[in-house]
């Protein structure tokens, strides 16, 4: 009974000795034990999945007298720090800028701006940092017109050409923003011609891109950027049917407390009312709550993925839409040698923050020329740390990073972060301890190794480290015509000629950590002072400034002459 529960553990699902397990779980486990398995009622609906397509919903037409002019949908996006947040507070006079962490939108949100002659424009605000490349992806493809917003005294940067792949992908039209137009180093015409070699081509040089030079902190240029929205609104000729089940995208899902799952969600056809059975992916439920972007108490709205009149087809259709996780839950997780997994425990204040972490932890790989070190997340979620995920981790010798996310205390390991920038950084920090350091060019070029057999102390000297030569891992960092073949005991190894010199800059590693980075003080074969030591020769070597050396220490010897920067 533990292996199974061993066998859980490492697929991230808790449970106990005596619990119960759903038909995908106890499929994974018999699996993992190399039993044959088949499940008895395969295949007995297939005849029922014609009526409503692969997804179990049945997509209607609307008639055209139903239809009627609805808001757009516009979405800000950008690259980091271009001043997004800042423009939706300049136009909806709030300051949700000044409460981002570390400057920067790290989650979508939505909110309704009024316009000049009673219309509205619902926004959505998307990160602009790499690591959420996903949820602007998700924002392109929730939106009928997208706001780039470009600032005019950086131009066009990284996230700025992420986000016009994102929405030329969605095929949503452009309305360019270059904000900023207060600095004094902005320039519109430049920015302007930078879009130019993305594609972007504006009204005034002959294309159908609408743009506004703006300043969000002066608030200038304001009325004309919405004028330009409202303008490619009537373009488009948005319509929907307020009289049937209301049918759209969910754009964030959190767990907030005392309310469990929240979700911020977008209704693109028909109506949503208290009371409605939803799906959402492959999650169903019914709505208890519907509040309104001002957050006060409505009875109806809409949005989600579809409304269901009968709970009975809810659970059918989240059956069907779950059929594709269980493929790659039962894949579990694959082996791939030499490489070293480091397990994480993901959670974040709301779904698509939790989601576009997981990518980027999952996107970084370091390593050298013995080891691959790569990343794997557990679990994922919104909400909390808690109690479950911290044994979860204590099991699977996982980290749990929170992200935006509220940590019970425990006795595991738990880092908490506000800013993605230092969750991704300390990350990569410490991938690269499990991975020796590659050579340090700035030391010079690397001419061979050492490792420390013990140490002893001689008189003035102090502490000297007896080592023996042997070949540099790094070898393409050596010339070929140096390397030759050395015989000792009958046993074969590659070496160096002059392995180690005196003078030779000096790099310690213990384990994959650099402990000293300095000179070759003396060197020594038996008890004379030498010029150089082959590989394969033991000897003894006192550094400048450095007493602390250990047995099993690693001596990398640089000649200073090849260091980086010398004329």
């Amino acid at each position: 009974m533990a292996e199974v529960v061993k066998v859980l553990m490492k697929r991230g699902v808790l449970a106990s000795a005596t619990q119960s397990l759903d038909a995908d779980t106890a499929e994974a486990v018999a699996l993992a034990f190399g039993a044959d398995v088949s499940r008895a009622g395969d295949g007995a609906e297939e005849g029922e999945e014609g009526e409503a397509g692969s997804w179990g919903v049945v997509e209607e037409e609307d008639p055209p007298e139903s239809l009627v002019r609805r808001p757009p949908v516009v979405t800000v996006m950008g690259h980091v720090d271009h001043g997004k947040t800042s423009l939706l507070d300049a136009l909806r006079t709030t300051d949700v800028a000044a409460g981002e962490a570390g400057g920067i939108t790290q989650a979508i949100g939505a909110s309704r701006v009024s316009v000049e002659g009673g219309g509205t424009l619902t926004f959505i605000d998307t990160p602009g940092h790499a690591a959420f490349a996903e949820m602007r992806a998700r924002g392109a493809n929730v939106t009928d017109i997208v706001i780039l917003v470009v600032a005019g005294d950086d131009g066009v940067k990284e996230q700025t050409v992420s986000s016009i792949k994102a929405a030329k992908a969605a095929g949503v039209p452009i309305v360019v923003a270059v904000n900023k137009m207060d600095k004094p180093a902005a320039d519109a015409s430049q920015v302007k011609t930078q879009l130019l070699e993305h594609e972007v081509v504006l009204e005034e040089f002959g294309g159908d891109v609408l743009s506004a030079e703006v300043s969000a902190v002066a608030r200038t240029g304001l009325d004309k950027l919405l004028e330009q929205v409202q303008l490619q609104a009537e373009l488009l000729d948005l319509k929907a049917n307020p009289d049937r089940a209301a049918a759209g995208v969910v754009v964030e899902a959190r767990q907030q407390l005392g309310q469990g799952a929240v979700a911020t969600a977008l209704v693109q056809k028909g109506t949503l009312r208290v009371g409605d059975i939803v799906v959402a992916g492959a999650q169903w439920g019914r709505v208890r709550r519907l509040q309104d972007e001002r957050n006060e108490e409505a009875r109806q709205i809409a949005e989600v993925r579809q409304q269901l009149q009968r709970d009975a087809r809810a659970s059918k259709l989240f059956a069907s839409r779950s059929t594709a996780d269980r493929d790659a839950f039962l894949s579990g997780p694959s082996s791939e040698l030499p490489t070293k997994t480091l397990d994480f425990v993901v959670k974040s204040d709301v779904q698509g923050s939790a989601e576009a972490l997981c990518s980027s932890l999952e996107s970084i790989e370091v390593s050298d020329d013995l080891l691959r070190v790569r990343t794997r997340v557990l679990r994922s979620g919104a909400g909390a740390i808690t109690a479950e995920d911290v044994m979860l981790a204590s099991v699977s010798n996982a980290v749990v990073l929170g992200f935006n996310s509220a940590a019970e205390q425990c006795n595991v390991e738990i880092k908490e972060y506000s800013i993605v920038y230092d969750l991704l950084d300390d990350v990569r920090a410490l991938m690269c301890t499990h991975i020796r350091p590659p050579p340090n060019k700035a030391l010079g070029s690397l001419t061979g190794t050492a490792d420390v057999l013990q140490t002893f102390k001689i008189g003035a000297v102090g502490k000297v480290a007896g080592c023996k030569g042997v070949l540099p891992d790094h070898t393409d960092d050596v010339p070929r015509a140096k390397r030759r073949t050395y015989c000792k005991d009958d046993k074969v190894a590659a070496v160096l000629d002059g392995t180690v010199r005196a003078g030779s800059n000096i790099r310690i590693l213990r384990g994959n950590a650099v402990v000293y980075e300095g000179k070759l003080l003396a060197l020594r074969y038996i008890k004379d002072e030498v010029e150089q030591i082959d590989a394969g020769s033991e000897c003894g070597m006192a550094f400048e400034g450095f007493q602390t050396m250990q047995a099993d220490d690693r001596v990398e010897a640089y000649d200073p002459s090849g260091a980086a920067g010398d004329d």
